[in-house]
């Protein structure tokens, strides 16, 4: 078949959540699909990785979007549009203008448009388009606004939640099908748009951690760690959750534990949680090896999460990787993992740094966690599996056009 796929990113290299997923995904579905691949970029120096791209893709273009998102331009864009910031920040004229193009010369069997703000770059076509949405957009941004110490500035942020949702909901109805990454994110996207087909396609584990396993070499104390993308909300929130509230519990306990900060805007979104036990370690987008390192390094990797929505790509490579996994509830939605089993879950961050503490002493609790958490992850979250199941939808949608 032939895919026009969107991406908001450039799936290469795989260093966060969302280009992880979408360049596993780009490996296996090639194999039996051709690919056009219209990605955004934040700068020319992305332009380097395309060529890994196109030995998967049968082209790729590139389009330029805002390389800050907080920009004077953005910000009043957004009060003057119908369109949210996030859209805002995501728009490219170029590309609306590629793919009018793209599509009066090119026949695709189906459109595969990765998150709903890539949708108002399309226009209006008969060909199926699968909406993926790798969270609820909306759910994240209202847990935002509800958490934000800034009251001032509540009203105007809970106007770009209510377009957010409006936008993300009419984008679902539009589509032929969409995609949830978990069943959690499937039951609410049914309950908002009666009538909406959704499917389930979980996020995976990189095979470049399934790799970290058998290389293990863990810090001589106790490192706690967390491993990030700092430019969504919600992971800066666990990082304050760590450092402020969990750590200093463990510490109390184990007078030798040090915490990892570990992920790409590390130092310029948390920055200020540094000390002398607690380490901030700033990747660039490009670190791969940097990523492997710190989970080859840690000993546990605690996932203080509070934003909804999703599978997290981060416990997923935690187990991948042979480093037992403490998560709040919230975090391990989405997984389906069992507590005391494949992952610890904390109640509270009490709960969290008991629970840490717990695998820290306790060798045998320890090995049978890790052991539990990757066999889950070959069993169930492997991409070749997961590509799988989204190639039997590609296909479901276009022999229904036919």
């Amino acid at each position: 078949m032939k895919i026009l796929m969107l991406t908001p990113y450039l799936p290469y290299p795989p260093s966060s959540g969302g280009q992880i997923r979408s360049y596993n995904l780009i490996k296996y579905l090639a194999k039996d699909n051709e690919i056009t691949l219209f990605s955004l970029i934040k700068n020319e120096s992305e332009k380097e990785h395309v060529k890994e791209l196109q030995k998967y893709c049968k082209s790729v273009k590139v389009f330029n979007r805002s390389s800050k998102p907080w920009t004077i331009g953005n910000i009043l864009k957004t009060g003057f549009s119908l369109y949210p910031f996030v859209v805002v920040r995501n728009l490219s004229k170029d590309q609306q203008s590629a793919l009018v193009e793209e599509l009066k010369n090119e026949k695709y069997d189906l459109i595969h448009a990765e998150t709903f703000y890539v949708m108002p770059h399309l226009p209006e076509t008969k060909i199926p388009v699968i909406l993926v949405d790798q969270t609820i957009e909306f759910q994240v941004y209202q847990h935002f606004v509800e958490k934000t110490d800034k009251w001032y500035l509540k009203p105007l942020l809970y106007i770009d939640v209510l377009k957010i949702k409006y936008w993300e909901l009419n984008f679902w109805r539009k589509a032929k099908k969409v995609i949830a990454v978990s069943e959690v994110d499937k039951k609410k996207m049914v309950s908002l748009v009666k009538g909406i087909n959704v499917a389930v396609v979980p996020n995976g584990a990189g095979e470049e951690l399934m790799g970290v396993w058998k290389k293990r070499k863990p810090e001589k104390d106790p490192i706690i760690f967390f491993q990030a993308n700092f430019d969504w909300m919600q992971n800066i929130e666990a990082a304050q959750n760590l450092a402020l509230k969990v750590f200093p519990l463990v510490k109390k306990k184990n007078d030798k534990a040090r915490c990892w900060i570990v992920g790409q805007g590390a130092k310029e979104r948390v920055g200020k949680l540094e000390s002398k036990d607690i380490k901030i370690i700033n990747l660039e987008n490009s670190d791969i090896n940097g990523v492997i390192d710190s989970y080859r390094k840690a000993t546990v990797f605690a996932a203080p999460l509070e934003g909804p929505g999703g599978t997290r790509l981060k416990i997923l490579a935690a187990m991948a990787a042979g480093v037992p996994v403490v998560s709040s509830k919230v975090g391990i939605e989405g997984i389906d993992a069992q507590d005391e089993k494949e992952v610890l879950i904390a109640q509270n961050w009490e709960d969290m740094a008991k629970k840490i503490i717990s695998l820290i002493e306790n060798k045998e609790l320890y090995h049978n966690l890790v052991v539990s958490a990757r066999k889950l992850v070959e069993e169930k979250y492997s991409y070749k599996r997961i590509a799988e199941t989204l190639d039997g939808i590609y296909k479901e949608v276009a022999n229904a056009r036919m």
